[in-house]
């Protein structure tokens, strides 16, 4: 088994040359590159030290349901202690109730670190994060000051409550009902029925509490998406006090057997068997669908770092093998029987398996840096700009990280060869664990239909237009470096292409044609801008990123006019297909 380090030179370098962090460096009071390192160098070393060596654990035990009570590897009590008393969870959380009210990118780097040492365990902090947002955005007071410090210091988790058995990511189909309790004082109280399914970490012995945040139907809702409520359900109720009280009336019935994180809980909970689940609106009524955006948000661009995470685990792990592993006679170097590391498909491999995922950490980054600039933008024309870079990249953070995480995963496999595929190694375990990223959070197909459906859409492309004249600066900029010429020449070929994919995009306005191309299009559009991301850090350390980023355009650049031509075919052939015969 290999040890993990967390890559903390590697996400410095992202934030400070890839993705403007500086620029939101000047923003913040207090934050400069001297407390930017020391809280990545912090996280690195509890993500190391303390939760990278529960990974194994929780795979191997996993966790169990019985007699109503969930039970958590041994090993997970005692790094999520040390996760809370930290303060990783506080981190962008508000200073009012107990944050440090730090750029939220910060928190996502952070958050990737844990990913990489632990993706089973790293799914439940993500989560309370994800409440912690929702409950900033849309609660009452009185509902801040009774969840959001416990929240943010960990003492409780949070879970999001979407999905139901007839209702999976058409989430308008859901039958979870909420019915008024209000009497007096006692307003916006109601009693939740129904059940969910997929619940992450929806029941666990690592807090007292679980606040739920759960989508039900109120009785004269309309129907669809439009009809769906949004509401704060405890595990265990909260007295006036703000000590806790009765346990309420929902309960996990069973655990799903998972392909991986087996040290996840993934729960179906039933909420109302008895009395009803004791529960409180947040925001408006039948606005819970746009309030659970503003989880849903979070947690992909967080889900889309769990993708880069789990591919730098991987990657870490198949590099040590192919430099201990000798086999054969290799075209590089001396040494018979040659490390395998000296093969040149194994090198390959390895390479743009490196460049890619400096490439998708940049993209999860950027698109955090620009939510981040848009809270902070002093101009409503600033703040319009990179909101609209912000929901440009969600998309392609979440739908490009995660298929990176499983090719990653995949390509390690195949560096160890046999003994990839042998338990005992560890690598299947990432493959396994990796390879949910892509279907939770909203399937990659539903976000690349989110990227041509709306994220076009909205603004005639004109945010699209903005990412691609960024991207052609910065491979123009390659061309006067003699070592990056061949990457700036595939890179504005690539930035030629997903313009005139966006352009027949745009025409479409998001009919079949468009959606059969979609994912092609997300792909291309994820290529260019991860290469961007990726020259610019070459431009300024050539002699760290130079390589790597000839690599990335050899293996990833050369691939867009394929990507360009496939997102442009339209739907024709599929829908003449026949896929019975």
């Amino acid at each position: 088994m290999t040890a993990f380090s967390a890559p903390v030179s590697d996400v410095f370098d992202t934030l400070v040359h890839m993705v403007g962090f500086p620029a939101l460096m000047r923003q913040t009071e207090s934050l400069d590159e001297d407390m930017l390192r020391a809280v990545l160098e912090g996280a690195g070393q509890m993500t190391t030290e303390v939760i990278a060596p529960t990974n194994r654990d929780g795979d191997q035990h996993g966790a169990i349901l019985e007699h109503g009570k969930v039970t958590t590897p041994d090993s997970f009590k005692g790094a999520y202690k040390a996760l809370c008393e930290g303060g990783w969870l506080s981190l962008a959380a508000p200073v009012a109730h107990g944050g440090q009210g730090l750029p939220r990118v910060l928190e996502v780097a952070t958050m990737e670190m844990v990913q990489a040492a632990n993706m089973a365990f790293g799914l439940c902090p993500v989560l309370s994060l994800g409440a912690i947002e929702a409950l900033v955005q849309h609660g009452t007071d009185a509902q801040k000051r009774t969840y959001l410090p416990k929240l943010i210091a960990g003492e409780w988790t949070g879970t999001m409550n979407l999905t139901e058995p007839q209702a999976g990511s058409d989430v308008g189909a859901l039958t979870t009902r909420a019915e008024s309790q209000d009497q007096g004082q006692d307003e916006g109280q109601y009693r939740l029925y129904g059940n969910k399914i997929y619940i992450t970490w929806g029941e666990h012995d690592l807090t007292y509490n679980i606040v739920h945040m759960v989508l039900a139907r109120l009785p004269d809702a309309p129907a669809g998406s439009k009809g769906v409520s949004l509401f704060v359900a405890p595990k265990t109720l909260v007295n006036r006090d703000g000590s806790l009280g009765m346990r309420n009336d929902v309960r996990a019935t069973s655990l799903e057997h998972k392909m991986g994180i087996h040290g996840s809980p993934t729960c179906v909970m039933a909420y109302g068997d008895n009395e009803g689940a004791e529960a409180q609106l947040i925001g408006q009524p039948n606005r819970g669908m746009a309030h659970m955006f503003t989880m849903m948000n979070a947690a992909r661009i967080h889900v889309g770092a769990q993708g880069i995470g789990i591919a730098e685990r991987a990657y870490q792990r198949a590099l040590h093998y192919a430099q201990e592993r000798k086999q054969g006679k290799a075209v590089w170097g001396r040494t018979v029987p040659a490390p395998i590391i000296d093969h040149p498909d194994v090198r390959r491999m390895l390479a743009t398996s490196r460049a890619k995922i400096l490439a998708g950490r940049a993209i999860v980054y950027a698109a955090s840096v620009a939510g981040d600039m848009a809270l902070t933008a002093t101009s409503d024309e600033d703040r319009h700009t990179w909101k609209a870079r912000e929901d440009l990249l969600v998309p392609i953070a979440k739908a490009w990280g995660t298929d990176l995480g499983v090719e990653v995963t995949s390509d390690a496999l195949q560096v160890h060869g046999g003994m990839g595929y042998i338990e005992e190694t560890g690598a299947a375990q990432h493959y396994r664990d990796a390879r949910i990223a892509p279907i939770y959070e909203g399937t990659n197909a539903i976000q690349a239909n989110d990227l041509v459906g709306r994220k076009l859409m909205q603004d005639d492309g004109r945010a699209a237009f903005a990412l691609i004249d960024d991207a052609t600066q910065a491979y123009g900029r390659a061309q006067a470096r003699k070592a990056l010429q061949m990457a700036g020449e595939l890179g504005l070929e690539a930035c030629d292409a997903l313009h005139q994919a966006t352009r027949w995009m745009v025409r479409q306005q998001a009919n079949a044609d468009a959606l059969a191309g979609a994912t092609s299009y997300l792909k291309l559009m994820g290529d260019v801008a991860g290469g961007m991301y990726l020259m610019r850090a070459a431009l300024a350390k050539p002699d760290v990123y130079a390589t790597l980023m000839n690599i990335y355009a050899q293996y990833v650049l050369t691939r867009a006019g394929g990507h360009a031509i496939a997102s442009m075919m339209g739907a024709g052939h599929l829908q003449a297909v026949n896929l019975t015969a």
